[in-house]
């Protein structure tokens, strides 16, 4: 019996064997000629900005007034027309801003202060105006974009009777023509 106890043993375990390893399997086998399978890249999805509907107006600096975008009067001492060095400094700035919208044309207006005869005060507000359109010509500002005048005294910034108003008023003031 211990012998067929034995033989019963070795006939389930040959079986189990041969159950478990049974059956081909289905390995891929690498084909040399076949185009390489590459998965496709993840696409990242990035949202964009709206686009606007209406592009933003284009800013017109020939319909503003010069001070809007930064040109600025200069003053003058009394009875002079010459050029002082901080005068010199806001034309040279003046310069960069009027070569960038080389299409607008300027007035530059002469004025004074009320002391002096009206004859007097004309030419030297002529005088004032002219002199800063000769320095911003030398610094390269197109003399078609430049136009004098003079207004004396008839138009004063400040009024008044005193040093402080009267500087304020001998001037080169920059206008539209």
């Amino acid at each position: 019996m211990l012998r067929t106890f034995a033989m019963i043993g070795m006939l389930l375990a040959a079986l189990l064997l041969t159950v478990g390893c049974g059956g081909k399997k289905n390995v891929p086998v690498a084909d040399n000629n076949a185009a390489a399978v590459v998965p496709a890249p993840v696409e990242e999805v990035v949202e964009e900005a709206p686009v606007s509907e209406t592009p933003a107006p284009a800013t017109n600096y020939a319909t503003m007034s010069p001070q809007e975008y930064g040109i600025e009067d200069v003053y003058f001492a009394y009875d002079e027309y010459t050029l002082s060095a901080a005068t010199m400094t806001t034309l040279t700035a003046n310069a960069k801003i009027m070569k960038e919208h080389g299409d607008v044309v300027y007035l530059i207006e002469g004025h004074c202060d009320e002391r002096g005869t009206v004859e007097y005060n004309l030419a030297l507000g002529e005088k004032r105006a002219a002199a800063v359109r000769d320095y911003l010509a030398n610094l390269g500002v197109k003399a078609g974009q430049l136009r004098v005048t003079s207004y004396g005294e008839e138009r004063p910034f400040v009024s008044g009777g005193t040093e402080a108003a009267w500087a304020k008023n001998r001037r080169a003031h920059f206008a539209r023509p």
